[in-house]
């Protein structure tokens, strides 16, 4: 009697000690455990802010990342992939939270039965949902004062990249997948180049799609726009086939602005197009542009 009591007395102190943080999510406010030891992330942006931050990663999916993060990436256990998790993995691990959103969402609900499983994806606002993961982060892991210094780099980046664009005119953000071209405009998931960035959209009438709007060599040359930003998604995905430059090496595309001041941006596509709005990948791209629009300038 006495020994039941014991446990009974032990088990209610251990639940009393266990402590949970109340995070913004994709889906709203949701009470996970605070420090988890045994983290598993299948988000790409949550690698992203999690190395950022220094929090160790035990689980990550099988896919081929930016360079910046394949240390983080190689140093954890793979847990099947961003589509289809390994859940017996993840089983044995028993992992304290799982990290799910963006290629992962759909997985989060049969996640939620091994472990607290948050979805983190980040969509419509990119800057904003990627300022709100840091934040959550720094509130899980006890890392508020690198989350808080990590966001006041990004401020100070996105103003530096407004003053560096300023008066140098409107752009127009190109996805080439081959030979094929998609145009993005400021609703789009690449939008918040133009909005926060202060980069006027060249068109300002293309439809908010997941994958673009599909564009010609000749639609380029008629925008004519002042600055071309690209992103190559077979680079990005690691895919063999013709780079962007090749596919933008046209006489359509040489006749613009953008081509004859030498304000074609191609961007480091793997970080844009695999971890967006993932704090690292927000500060590369962002840098990118400012130094490219800096050196036109001079």
């Amino acid at each position: 009697m006495r020994s039941i009591a014991l446990v009974a007395a032990l088990s209610f102190a251990g639940a009393a000690q266990a402590q949970t943080v109340t995070v913004e999510t994709y889906s709203g406010p949701v009470e996970v455990p605070a420090a988890p030891e045994t983290v598993v992330v299948l988000d790409l942006a949550g690698v992203d802010a999690l190395q950022a931050l220094g929090v160790p990663i035990a689980g990550v999916p099988d896919i081929q990342p930016p360079a910046y993060l394949a240390d983080v990436m190689a140093e954890a256990e793979i847990v099947g992939t961003l589509f289809e998790p390994d859940f017996e993995a993840l089983a044995v691990m028993a992992p304290d939270l799982i990290i799910a959103g963006g290629r992962s969402q759909t997985q989060v609900e049969p996640l939620s039965a091994i472990a607290p499983t948050i979805d983190m994806t980040i969509w419509e606002d990119v800057i904003g949902q990627g300022r709100a993961r840091v934040e959550a982060y720094g509130d899980i892991f006890g890392k508020e004062a690198e989350a808080d210094a990590l966001l006041a780099d990004l401020d100070a980046a996105i103003e530096g990249a407004q003053s560096a664009a300023e008066g140098m005119g409107d752009a127009l953000i190109l996805l080439t997948n081959g030979g094929k071209v998609s145009a993005y405009g400021d609703d789009s998931r690449f939008g918040w180049i133009h909005t926060d960035l202060g980069l006027p959209e060249a068109f300002a009438e293309l439809d908010a799609e997941t994958h673009g709007e599909s564009v010609s060599f000749e639609f380029i040359a008629e925008v004519d726009p002042d600055i071309i930003l690209v992103i190559d998604r077979g680079a990005a995905i690691g895919q063999d086939g013709e780079a962007a430059a090749v596919t933008l090496d046209n006489p359509l595309v040489a006749g613009t602005t953008a081509a004859e001041t030498g304000r074609i941006i191609y961007l480091d596509s793997a970080a844009l197009y695999l971890v967006g709005g993932g704090i690292q990948s927000l500060m590369l791209t962002i840098e990118e542009i400012t130094d490219a629009l800096q050196n036109a300038r001079s």
